[in-house]
Order: structure tokens, then C-alpha cells, then sequence
């Protein structure tokens, strides 16, 4: 790694370098898209740099994006560092009043609003004043448009430097307790951690040809940001397709034909699930495990999904079951699971060929210190750690040991050779009436495999023993008026809680199982915009009902 390079200059040396190479292929609508070459994407980028500066905004003022990924979220986030600000990016699913809070907290000088499903609903959270630009693809509003300000601005000149303790972005976390948390990200930081990815990279794939991925991940969020953006920025060789919509999915990732793919675990359940839509489980895994026809049937499986130019997959921000990575791995799929988090710019621990072990998170990327707590909590020191919680010092400073390890919040298990296993989460702990603590996460992992689930939670604080809440998969809540249908999930599920109880010790096995009839989505709440549970929202929405639940003794309900 160059300690003085950073990632300014990476981009700098791609526009002088490679300045008719594509970057960046953005879909438009009906099948169109267009290609944007290092050239064309600076050049843009140096001109809304360019038209930033003109506003006399103060060295680092935070610039807010407001956008689903796109081409230009991209090209603004260059604009804003190139102008010498610090960027903001808000997931695109926010409400109004997370919004406000967002933008209010802040001080954010200006907002960007890009590509949104539900902008009629959030403008109500931009504080009146707040001056805002708006992407090509944005909805139609009445603001001062991108492609305008291009036309009429001269681009920014000469090559703009940022300091490595100069602050690029303040990311903040989704908020599934409470409030989110302001993570302060410097230029060091983020280009150290883009260089340990691409050089980690590197090492998996080689360098030869051209590397594709398809960006759709929440660019809000770390993972997307570390592991895609900022790593082709660095890079230079990497190919970005954005997708289109949730319908093109598929028509976007065959355009893309991605080499490197990452997604999170409740897609790859998803995806699984589609996948057994078409073919029963049990058939599909006696084909597979014919010699040469089991190979042939696994392609076929991975070019129907999009994937069969994939040399490297990972799932990451949020525990993914082992045997649902096995079941991809039967298919030929190279998927390889990570454990990260926003405070290390998602720099932390990949699994790979020689450590892969379903179950384990991988070990620790190249210059990564870790080390287990007393109480096993998982203490991390990073070269993309973080500079703290923007206007929140006392809590920077309770997130740190005395000698610089960042406190995880997250429970684990370590083997000599160093794989990491992530046994819960600490303050996901609940105490049974019995007085016994109890884990989510890994019983959770054990429910999810099942075809019919398409995600749990666990819960049961002060009950004599826990339940599970499972959200059935999409296919199957369409076909509950039929009492056959009902039926048969009923019977399967009494049978899911049999298998799960006999591999949980006696205090964690699970009372009843409770089918959840509303599906858990940002929109209601349930879920944060990077789609992990909010599980003090939905205990809540449950809690007249579960008293009721255990006085009948049934191992299944309908909540």
C-alpha cells in the first residue's frame, strides 16, 4: 500500500492514463444506456467541482446525495471531494423525518437528489433554503437540473489534493436502535481500505482482462461504497453497471455478465429461492450430485441467475447460513462470506480458497489487528478505521479500548488459524425466565435455510423459552387462501422446529414458531435500507400477542 497516494490521486492518474476506457455504464431506460469513459465521467465531475467552488461554501462543508446508485452519484461524490467538501449520502428509502434529521445534523450546504422512488413523500424532510441540484435521472422537480450547470460551467483545473486526515464522507448507519450515528470517514482511511480490497482482489482473480460488477447495493451504505466504488477508483480496471430497476434485475445483470458479484444474505436466499421455484430441492440436489451432469446442471443454474461469469462472489453485512454457502458452492459458485462494518470501512475479514470454512467469517485482511475480549467481544483495529461519531465524543470515545481497538459490539469465536466465527450479537442477548442467555443470530441462521422462510427472528426475553418469527418466502404468502396451502406450511414448519430443537442445547430450544402474515420491508419499518432486521420494532408490533401465543401451547401460530 502507497501510505502518501491517495485516492484523489488514483482517479487523477485514470483520466491521464486510460481516458478512453469505460467506466461507468449507466441504463437509461427501454434497453438504452450509456457509457461514461474516465474522460467524460471527470470531466463532468470537474464541472459540477467547479460550480460547488463558486458557492463559497466552507473548506470540507458537507454535501448531501440523496439517490439510488447511479452513475452520477458517482461523478458528485468526485465533484465534492475534487471542490475540497466532505459528502453525505442518505439511503434512498429514508423518510421525511430521517431526512430532516440527517440533512439538520449534518449541516449539510446542499443536496444532491438523484434517482428516488418516493421523492413526493421525502421532500417534505429538506429544510426549507437547503439549496439542491438534480441528477439527469431524477423525478421531475422544479430544481436547477445537473446537465445545466454542466453545460455553462468551465471544469475545474489542474489536480485538487485532499489531506489523508481531511474528512471524505460522514456515513450514517441505518439506524435498526434508535437514531443513526454519524461515522466519520477520512481520505486515509477510505483509500487504505479501497487499496487492501483491490489488492486482495487481485490476488483471488488476477489481473488480466476486464473486471465487471453490477452496482445496486445501497451506495449509502459501507459495504457498496468501500467494496465497489472506492475500490474502482483505486483500481481503474474495473467495469460499473448500474442496475436499472428491481423488474430489469436480471435483464442488468445479464448486460453486466459481473466477474466479481457481492450481495447480502437475504438476496441469496432469494435468489436460492427462485431457483427452487423452478426445480423441487430434492431433485435439483440429486442432479448435482451426479458426476459431470451434476456440473452441467450447476452452470445452467448460475447462467439463469446471471452468474456464470462469476469468478468470485461474497455475501457480507449480515450473518448468511452455511449450508446455504455450501449450496452455491455445489452449484460452482465461488461464494465467500465477510465480516465487516461501517466503522472500518468494510475493511476487516474475508474468507478465501485456503480459509473458506462454511460457518466462519474469514480471516483477517492484510493489516487488520483483532482479538477477543474477556467476555469474547470482538475488538478490531483497521487500516479503514474510522475518526469517530461526528458530534458525538463521548460515544468515540466508549467505542475504543485505552490502546486503539474499536469495541465491534459483536460476539465471537477464534480458531488457531485464525478463522473468525461470529456467534451474536452483544447487545442481541436476551435472558430467558430461566436465566439463561440466549443468541439469536446462529438459531436464526438454522431457520433460514429452509425453503419456505425467508427470514426469522428470534425472541423471548423473560418467557420461559424463546420462539422464532419467520416471514414465509414470497411465492408461498401469494397461495395462503388456500387452506391446503396453509396446511401443508403448517405441517412443514412443526417439522422445521423439530430439526432446528435438535441441534439447540436445552435452554435454546425454541417454544413455537409464529408466521408473520405482513411481510417485513423497509417501507413498514421492519427492515433498515440495508435490510437487516429491526427487531425492537417488530417485538413491539407482536407484544399483545405473544402472552396468548404461549398460554395455548401450539408449536405453529398465524401472528
Amino acid at each position: 500500500m502507497s501510505e502518501s497516494k491517495l485516492i484523489l490521486d488514483y482517479v487523477l492518474g485514470h483520466e491521464t492514463s486510460q481516458p478512453e476506457r469505460v467506466y461507468l455504464t449507466q441504463p437509461v431506460g427501454d434497453g438504452r444506456v450509456i457509457d461514461y469513459t474516465w474522460a467524460e465521467a471527470l470531466e463532468q465531475s470537474r464541472r459540477m467541482a467547479a460550480h460547488l467552488r463558486s458557492r463559497g461554501f466552507a473548506p470540507g462543508a458537507r454535501i448531501a446525495i440523496l439517490s439510488k446508485n447511479c452513475a452520477h452519484f458517482i461523478m458528485a461524490e468526485l465533484a465534492i471531494w475534487m471542490a475540497g467538501y466532505t459528502t453525505v449520502a442518505i439511503f434512498p428509502t429514508e423518510t421525511a423525518e430521517t431526512l430532516r434529521y440527517v440533512l439538520e445534523h449534518s449541516e449539510a450546504s446542499l443536496l444532491f437528489v438523484g434517482k428516488l422512488d418516493t421523492w413526493p413523500q421525502q421532500q417534505a424532510g429538506v429544510p426549507a433554503g437547503l439549496p439542491a441540484i438534480a441528477f439527469p435521472l431524477a423525478p421531475e422537480t422544479t430544481l436547477e437540473t445537473w446537465d445545466a450547470i454542466a453545460t455553462r460551467t468551465a471544469p475545474l483545473q489542474g489536480r485538487p489534493r485532499r489531506g489523508a486526515d481531511d474528512l471524505a464522507m460522514l456515513i450514517y448507519t441505518s439506524g435498526s436502535t434508535g437514531l443513526p450515528k454519524g461515522v466519520m470517514v477520512s481520505f486515509g482511511a477510505l483509500t487504505r481500505a479501497a487499496e487492501g480490497i483491490v489488492n486482495d482482489s487481485r490476488r483471488r482473480l488476477g489481473t488480466g482482462g476486464e473486471s465487471r460488477m453490477l452496482s445496486y447495493l445501497p451506495l449509502a451504505h459501507s459495504f457498496e461504497r468501500s467494496w465497489v466504488e472506492a475500490a474502482s477508483l483505486v483500481d481503474g480496471g474495473t467495469h460499473i453497471f448500474f442496475a436499472e430497476s428491481l423488474d430489469t434485475f436480471l435483464q442488468d445483470l445479464q448486460r453486466a455478465r459481473p466477474t466479481m458479484f457481492i450481495s447480502v444474505p437475504r438476496l441469496w436466499l432469494k435468489f436460492q429461492q427462485g431457483v427452487f421455484e423452478k426445480m423441487p430441492p430434492g431433485k435439483l440436489d440429486r442432479l448435482l450430485g451426479i458426476p459431470l451432469i451434476g456440473r452441467i446442471v450447476g452452470r445452467k443454474v448460475l447462467k439463469g441467475l446471471g452468474l456464470d461469469a462469476v469468478i468470485q462472489a461474497g455475501s457480507g453485512s449480515a450473518p448468511i447460513p452455511a449450508d446455504l454457502i455450501a449450496w452455491y458452492r455445489r452449484l460452482g459458485l465461488k461464494l465467500f462470506e465477510g465480516y465487516a462494518m461501517t466503522e472500518d470501512n468494510s475493511y476487516s475479514h474475508t474468507s478465501n480458497e485456503q480459509f473458506g470454512e462454511p460457518g466462519y467469517v474469514g480471516v483477517p485482511l492484510p493489516g487488520v489487528q483483532v482479538r477477543l475480549s474477556p467476555e469474547g467481544e470482538i475488538l478490531i483495529k483497521s487500516p479503514g478505521q474510522f475518526s469517530g461519531y461526528y458530534k458525538q465524543p463521548e460515544l468515540t470515545a466508549a467505542s475504543f479500548t485505552d490502546d486503539g481497538f474499536f469495541r465491534t459490539g459483536d460476539l465471537g469465536e477464534r480458531r488457531p488459524d485464525g478463522l473468525l466465527k461470529i456467534t451474536g450479537r452483544a447487545k442481541e442477548l436476551f435472558k430467558t425466565a430461566k436465566g439463561k442467555y440466549v443468541a439469536p443470530a446462529p438459531i436464526e441462521n438454522l431457520i433460514n435455510v429452509h425453503p419456505m422462510v425467508e427470514l426469522s427472528l428470534v425472541s423471548g426475553l423473560g418467557q420461559s423459552a424463546p420462539y422464532a418469527l419467520v416471514v414465509l418466502a414470497e411465492d408461498l404468502r401469494q397461495r395462503l387462501a388456500d387452506a391446503s396451502v396453509r396446511a401443508r406450511v403448517e405441517s412443514e414448519l412443526e417439522q422445521l422446529l423439530r430439526n432446528v430443537n435438535r441441534q439447540l442445547a436445552d435452554d435454546e430450544q425454541l417454544r413455537m414458531l409464529v408466521i408473520a402474515t405482513e411481510p417485513w420491508s423497509i417501507e413498514n419499518g421492519f427492515l433498515t435500507p440495508t435490510m437487516k432486521v429491526r427487531r425492537s420494532r417488530i417485538e413491539a408490533a407482536i407484544a399483545p400477542q405473544v402472552a396468548a401465543w404461549y398460554a395455548s401451547g401450539r408449536s405453529v401460530h398465524w401472528a
